[in-house]
């Protein structure tokens, strides 16, 4: 990222509102489960499959837990009335995680439960690191009882291939990303290259452990690495996937599918959406771009207007 485009992320906190959702709704389905569906209906037709991601997490009470449950049963009776191809991801605090770790529990045994029984996947997100070893330890016991469940892990976070060790033996399902919570360097690796080497590490790591991965990157350069490692270690295709969020190079997309790849796509919906979206505009250079362009033209309008008037 350059100086340019660091200054812009840095922002993202001043930007107004309204700016910050016109530019995030290119990569958020919308306020409405009607408008996910309505996106994973269009995106199942491009050949992709979908996870749906409500927006929210660490919820205040345990009737927001619930209430997030109730959701989520939602989201995957949806799925299931308009016959799409989809899963799942849920992140622990809004399930009650930052209040009671057997509230959290509870209620994440019982959507897993729930979408088990209608043969949906449940992916628990990664959140940042203060939740890093319970989350993974929620994981691993219901993987034990339900085999319909996956963790994430992040390739910035020192401790990783630790936990990638702990996943080869346990077996499950593993989403790696890069990772985007602002982490202290005494836990999460801060170069942008070293980064990209320890992704690369660990999905060598993973995919020669014999799990199924998802790939969760936009970044051509580990794309490459992972075709890569796919090719040299005869890997075959019903052992990976490629990950991408909504709405985020969507030619890279098509690319991969058009090869014959598997491509899932993260669909984000829910009125949550300002939190979700200034971490993505902070990660995503490209998109904190689109928010320049959007400010410079609205400050260029506005001057072009008063010298006509």
């Amino acid at each position: 990222m350059g100086f340019i485009d660091k200054a812009i992320a840095q922002s993202v906190p001043v930007i107004p509102r309204p700016i910050v959702r016109k530019i995030s709704s290119r990569y958020i389905a919308g306020d409405t489960l009607d408008e996910a569906v309505r996106t994973v209906r269009d995106l199942n037709r491009e050949g992709c499959v979908v996870t749906i991601d409500l927006l929210g997490e660490s919820t205040e009470s345990k009737a927001d837990a619930a209430a997030t449950l109730r959701d989520y049963k939602e989201v995957i009776d949806a799925l299931e009335e308009h016959d799409l191809n989809g899963g799942i991801s849920v992140k622990p605090t809004a399930f009650g995680l930052a209040l009671n770790e057997e509230l959290c529990r509870a209620n994440v045994e019982e959507i897993i439960e729930y979408a088990g029984a209608r043969g949906r996947f449940v992916r628990v997100d990664m959140e940042d690191s203060p939740y890093t070893s319970t989350t993974l330890n929620i994981v691993y016991d219901m993987y034990r009882r339900h085999t319909n469940t996956g963790a994430v892990l992040q390739a910035y976070m020192r401790r990783s291939i630790e936990d990638v060790q702990r996943v080869i033996e346990a077996g499950f399902s593993v989403r790696l990303c890069k990772g985007i919570y602002d982490e202290p360097r005494q836990v999460a690796y801060k170069d942008f290259a070293t980064v990209r080497q320890n992704y690369i590490f660990l999905l060598d790591e993973l995919l020669k452990g014999g799990v199924y991965v998802g790939i969760a990157t936009h970044d051509e350069f580990l794309v490459w690495h992972a075709l890569r490692l796919i090719h040299q270690l005869e890997i075959p295709k019903d052992r990976y996937e490629f990950q991408m969020l909504y709405g985020v190079d969507e030619e890279l997309q098509n690319i991969l599918v058009n090869a014959g790849h598997k491509l899932r796509i993260y669909v984000p919906f829910g009125e949550d959406w300002y939190e979700y979206s200034t971490r993505r505009l902070k990660e995503n250079p490209k998109i904190a771009g689109y928010v320049a362009k959007d400010v410079l033209g609205r400050i260029t309008g506005g001057i072009a207007g008063a010298i006509k008037r």
